[in-house]
């Protein structure tokens, strides 16, 4: 109970909701900016791809000072296998960035655009179930160990994880949006799935990128040792102070 309600947990839980809410906001209103204007094709998956990618870099920038930025599950996942934070916190953690999915997802449909199935993800007719689930592991494999060796490393530069994080997120979706909708992420697949009731092959989107975060992180601990936490929660910290000790 103390842990739950900590005033650095509530915080950081907070920072987690509000980042995973702009995040899904930004990335799925692309979707329905663009369904507005007709069929989505090429170009447009380009810009979706760049709106998620943005979208998680701001957010990153932002919050990750309070709470590392985790904005994804798996991720967070990933950092509680890393022992880089709490079990209680971790569970925090998910239910604020499912919460934010979800009223994301509210806002849009109530606010901007009420498109059935707006932002929900799913399978291409041409691919199987088995191959959706290997692209979302690997996706979401790199992705997470992009983390690790950029957010969550002593050594790296931490001014440069953000654009590195949002840069993997938006090359994710320019490969899979046509096949899977390039999920990454269980809240992103978790919001419009609730507001629009639709659940076809919702375990692919929680299971695949869980598989591809802990794989991440293994192999990387594996590789280069145990990840250096560069906050509280493993967080994303941007201070001067830490960059400096980067330079010394």
């Amino acid at each position: 109970m103390r842990d739950l309600t900590h005033r650095d947990n509530l915080r950081s839980s907070l920072a987690e909701l509000l980042a995973t809410f702009f995040f899904v906001f930004v990335g799925v209103g692309a979707i329905g900016a663009f369904n507005s204007l007709g069929a989505i094709s090429g170009p447009q998956i380009l810009l979706i791809g760049v709106a998620h990618g943005l979208a998680i870099t701001v957010g990153i920038v932002v919050v990750g000072r309070v709470s590392g930025a985790h904005i994804n599950p798996a991720v967070t996942v990933a950092v509680l296998l890393a022992g880089r934070i709490g079990l209680i916190k971790s569970m925090m953690y998910i239910v604020a960035q499912l919460g934010g999915a979800a009223l994301a997802m509210v806002a849009l449909d109530g606010a901007a655009y009420q498109s059935d199935g707006l932002g929900v993800h799913s399978i291409a007719g041409n691919l199987s179930t088995s191959n959706a689930f290997v692209i979302e592991v690997v996706l979401t494999f790199f992705l997470v160990f992009t983390i690790f060796a950029t957010a969550l490393e002593k050594r790296a530069n931490a001014l440069l994880a953000p654009l590195a994080i949002g840069t993997v997120v938006a090359l994710g979706h320019f490969m899979a949006v046509p096949l899977t909708g390039a999920s990454m992420n269980p809240a992103r697949s978790f919001g419009p799935a609730l507001v629009h009731g639709t659940w076809d092959n919702q375990w692919l989107y929680w299971i695949a990128p869980m598989v591809g975060a802990l794989l991440a992180a293994v192999v990387y601990i594996a590789i280069f040792g145990t990840a250096a936490d560069r906050s509280r929660a493993g967080a994303i910290s941007l201070s001067e102070s830490e960059v400096q000790k980067d330079v010394d």
